[in-house]
């Protein structure tokens, strides 16, 4: 069968699987899979340029050095001020940017880090200028986001269409810890390295003319 929408998906796990007593957990496996994904796999369908989500608008705000990254942020590419003249920012680490950057200096900012803001008690990852901006510098930011998860409102994704395989066999292993000593389990785990493998490097070559990249590598199944 084709599996291209969160119900086929859903049907092929459990058919797979072929045990009636997991098939309420099917989809608490889709969602761990789909989160090993976001860890695993960097492709160019993650990449997401936003100008105007910090500080609600399509500038930044002079003197504020902090601000929430958009929804589904997962790791940064570039950060850019597009205000001529144009500047790459630099990354730095927290600590270094608390050492440089430690008042209230501003100016053109030339570095930021990534940082996660608990001043409201709930954890928020967020982006920190250095120094914070004089004026409403505009910008650009590329990073990458998170696939967004399958649910009975989304039911299927460009990420689905092109590699049911990964969804799969990711979905068949997250069920291991129900399986003793099932043998499918090692077949599942070589087929699902191999698709994210073969994915990865094909992305990379597509972006970067035949050099190739490391896939990232989290331990286990990856």
């Amino acid at each position: 069968m084709s599996i291209g929408t969160y119900a086929e998906l859903q049907t092929a796990v459990a058919n797979w699987l072929d045990r009636g007593d997991l098939t309420d957990r099917i989809t608490e496996f889709i969602d761990l899979t789909e989160a090993r994904m976001n860890r695993v796999l960097r492709l160019q369908l993650m990449v997401n340029v936003d100008t105007t989500t910090l500080g609600g608008a399509a500038a930044l705000v002079a003197g504020t050095r902090d601000y929430a990254l958009p929804s589904g942020y997962l790791q940064m590419i570039d950060f850019t001020l597009t205000t001529d003249p144009i500047r790459t920012l630099s990354y730095i680490t927290p600590e270094n940017m608390n050492r440089m950057w430690a008042g209230s200096q501003s100016g053109v900012p030339q570095a930021y880090t990534i940082f996660s803001d608990n001043s409201s008690g709930t954890p928020v990852p967020s982006v920190k200028l250095g120094p914070a901006p004089a004026g409403a510098y505009t910008y650009s930011m590329m990073f990458y986001k998170k696939i967004a998860a399958l649910t009975p409102a989304n039911t299927t994704e460009a990420m689905l269409t092109d590699n049911p395989d990964i969804y799969l066999y990711g979905a068949l292993l997250e069920a291991e810890p129900f399986l003793m000593n099932d043998e499918r389990v090692a077949l599942w785990a070589t087929a699902y390295k191999e698709a994210v493998t073969n994915l990865q490097e094909q992305d990379n070559k597509d972006r970067h003319s035949g050099s190739a990249m490391r896939v990232m590598n989290t331990g286990g199944y990856y």
